[in-house]
């Protein structure tokens, strides 16, 4: 979501540039005060606070009480149902933004696959939502583990053959004249054994050897049945020999056909699992789709399917990956996909949403899920997601049903959709009507008031704005739009205030963009400098001016007017900040720190700790990645590893990597992870003591102090309060 949008004075000659500085000068002392120069291009002007977008997600009104009824109904359901259960769960997770919680109910969904179709599903799900881990394949692999934990299905092994499919038993004609049987094909003749023949299949059976007149015959012509002479001669050698591992790939392809013609069962099977185990590339997968496909061969279909979906994102770019699953009926999908078909479009519409949420693959893929929901909570989810992109490709009617639907079905929160199109129509008046009548019909929520605040204004607007941070303060619009507000009445101190309301506990590149401009209009070049550091370390290639200006540039340009701190400086402005837990303060000094030759290593894992405290993990493990890259021991580059390892789930792993560590030099973050590493590694209470004395060794350590603070605090505690326990979860009291 993009927060600004400049005033058309603020645009340079060339319509798709704008240069900072037409109002931001090089040469310090040179800023003219903004609030003596009242104009359309001041900074107050620049700050415009779009409307919140209608999120996508599966938003209930009580998320205790759905996530209850989820866990009490995995503890009692069939075993099919429970990977569903476990994407329904991740779908509320999804709603409230819990990416750890989020890939734990797809780990479960993965764990608990009923079928091999689920099982590949929810791998490949997991590795697309895990593809950081991509960057530390060698590190996994050192530590023993597959470079890839969600390894592809041996879907061979998963799909056994069905030894009913026999022949014996059927009537026969004994008065045969031969044991063999030639089959014409044009000038050629395959002499076949006509039991081994016979036994194929049931309409084998009845031509050769029940009261056919073939039966009496020693040779049948097969010139027009679409089967060539090396052909036949490969299924002649595989009813003596049962193999067909010779055969080349093309050729499979025709006897798979032939095979599935004639019911010929057992030979069909060998066929489809041969030409399955060549699957290997995407154009592999998608060339052979079709046969599997047409030809009902489920090993083949399964096998193209898992190269496919463990391709994604990429293979989302060819034309042809999207028309099989656009195009595919659904009794060609249940060949692909046995009964994870909502699964299956669940994973793809949001892989899609995530490149493109206005596209037509997005709209098609969302199509099909609507399509084979299967229940009313599936439904409800599909019906709101459709709706949310009808909405954006500005497909009005559509989405208006789609909302209704998803209303009926249960989710009130698409009740904000509807609300959304009646502005867009300019009946503002009955969107504020939709929205009292939810919030006077149940439970109040934060995004209720956020939403309705759209259609009032003035005190009214501002009142329901204060409701909604009350009820949700993580809501970041309420805040950025009375930060707006304060600064076009002049009122900067206000609108810091304000902003930094949010910023004090939840980072948002959107809150520090409208903070930055603040800083500006008060000339604070310092702070501004702060801001601008610290979203390049979130996104190095952001953009401000809604996309037009690197905010790079901006820091070069801001930069110039403030005074630059040698190393020592920047150590003590850090330990400052750090004990003020002033965490944007102390990444942008880590960002400053990191520009000069100091020890790269130990900064870069400073920055990852922030971050994560922050709630930033892709950022926080690019920083952790970027430490070990650049440690200065080997003992620091192995307390990293741990810390990646950790921070990825792989808590034995980690612990072993510091103790490691710990061999080579006892050190105070060596025994700080080990400490962690155990504690997530074990639910046994009885290692608290462990844990502690872990702690206690890291005291006695040398530290740069930055982090002992937090373990003096966890050891002076009382021994009954160092741990509460909670299944999964390990909370420092």
């Amino acid at each position: 979501m993009r927060s600004f949008f400049p005033a058309e004075s603020c645009k340079e000659a060339h319509p798709n540039a704008l240069n900072p500085q037409s109002w931001l000068h090089i040469e310090r002392g040179k800023l003219p005060k903004l609030s003596s120069h009242p104009s359309s291009a001041s900074i107050e002007s620049l700050i415009k606070v779009p409307q919140p977008a209608i999120l996508p997600f599966f938003k209930p009104v009580d998320y205790v009480e759905v996530l209850a009824r989820i866990h009490e109904e995995l503890e009692s359901c069939p075993p099919q149902e429970r990977s569903n259960l476990f994407l329904l769960q991740y779908q509320v997770f999804r709603g409230l933004g819990e990416v750890k919680l989020m890939r734990r109910s797809l780990q479960g969904a993965w764990q608990r696959a009923h079928t091999v179709h689920e099982k590949i599903i929810f791998g490949a799900w997991l590795k697309y939502e895990k593809q950081e881990e991509e960057l530390m394949a060698d590190l996994l692999a050192a530590c023993g583990k597959c470079a890839k934990e969600f390894a592809p299905v041996d879907i061979a092994f998963h799909l056994p053959f069905d030894v009913n499919a026999s022949s014996e038993g059927r009537t026969t004609n004994e008065n045969r004249i031969s044991q063999n049987v030639t089959f014409t094909i044009g000038s050629e003749k395959i002499v076949c054994d006509r039991q081994k023949i016979s036994e194929l299949s049931a309409p084998f059976h009845a031509m050769l050897k029940g009261h056919f007149s073939e039966s009496l015959s020693e040779t049948i012509d097969l010139s027009e049945n679409n089967i060539s002479p090396s052909g036949m001669k490969a299924i002649s050698d595989f009813s003596l020999n049962g193999s067909l591992i010779e055969v080349p790939p093309n050729l499979l392809l025709e006897i798979l056909v032939f095979a599935n013609k004639y019911c010929c069962e057992r030979l069909k099977d060998a066929c489809d699992r041969r030409l399955a185990s060549l699957v290997s590339s995407k154009e592999d997968a998608v060339e052979l789709m079709e046969y599997a496909l047409d030809e009902h061969s489920s090993v083949l279909a399964a096998s193209c399917l898992q190269v496919l979906l463990r391709d994604l994102p990429n293979c989302m770019n060819d034309n042809r990956v999207v028309e099989i699953f656009v195009h595919a009926n659904k009794q060609q999908l249940e060949v692909m996909v046995g009964p994870g078909i909502f699964a299956l479009f669940c994973f793809l519409s949001e892989v899609s949403m995530n490149l493109n949420s206005s596209s037509d693959t997005t709209a098609h893929f969302l199509e099909r899920l609507v399509e084979f929901a299967e229940n009313g909570k599936q439904r409800l989810l599909a019906l709101h997601q459709l709706g949310c992109v009808r909405l954006l490709r500005k497909e009005y009617d559509e989405a208006r049903c789609l909302f209704e639907g998803a209303v009926n079905a249960g989710h009130m929160y698409s009740v904000a959709g509807l609300a959304r199109l009646d502005y867009i129509k300019g009946d503002k008046l009955l969107s504020y009507g939709q929205l009292s009548s939810v919030i006077s019909s149940v439970t109040s929520l934060g995004w209720m008031y956020q939403e309705r605040s759209l259609y009032c204004d003035g005190d009214k607007r501002w009142e329901d704005l204060e409701k909604a941070s009350n009820l949700d303060p993580t809501l970041i619009y309420p805040y950025m739009y009375r930060a707006a507000t304060l600064m076009r009445t002049q009122n900067a101190h206000a609108a810091l205030a304000e902003i930094n309301r949010i910023l004090g506990f939840k980072l948002s590149l959107e809150c520090l963009e409208i903070r930055f401009f603040i800083h500006l209009s008060l000339e604070d070049y310092k702070a501004a400098l702060c801001d601008v550091q610290t979203i390049l370390t979130l996104r190095s290639d952001y953009r401000m001016f809604e996309g037009r200006v690197a905010a790079s540039q901006l820091c070069t340009l801001v930069r110039e007017h403030v005074e630059r701190w040698t190393t020592a400086d920047c150590w003590a402005r850090l330990y400052d900040c750090w004990s003020a837990v002033d965490d944007i303060g102390s990444l942008s000094v880590i960002y400053q720190m990191l520009e000069s030759d100091a020890a790269k290593g130990i900064l870069y894992f400073r920055q990852s700790l922030l971050l994560l405290r922050l709630n930033c993990p892709e950022a926080a493990m690019r920083s952790l990645l970027l430490a070990r890259q650049h440690a200065s021991s080997e003992h620091e580059r192995l307390v990293y590893e741990g810390w990646i390892l950790y921070d990825t789930g792989h808590y034995e792993e980690g612990l072993q990597k510091a103790e490691e560590s710990i061999d080579i030099k006892r050190s105070f973050e060596a025994f700080f992870l080990k400490a962690y590493a155990l504690a997530d590694s074990s639910i046994d209470p009885s290692c608290s003591p462990t844990v502690i004395s872990l702690l206690e060794d890291a005291l006695k350590c040398p530290s740069d102090n930055l982090r002992k603070g937090q373990v003096e605090l966890i050891c002076q505690e009382p021994r009954e309060k160092w741990k509460i326990w909670i299944p999964g979860i390990t909370f420092f009291a």
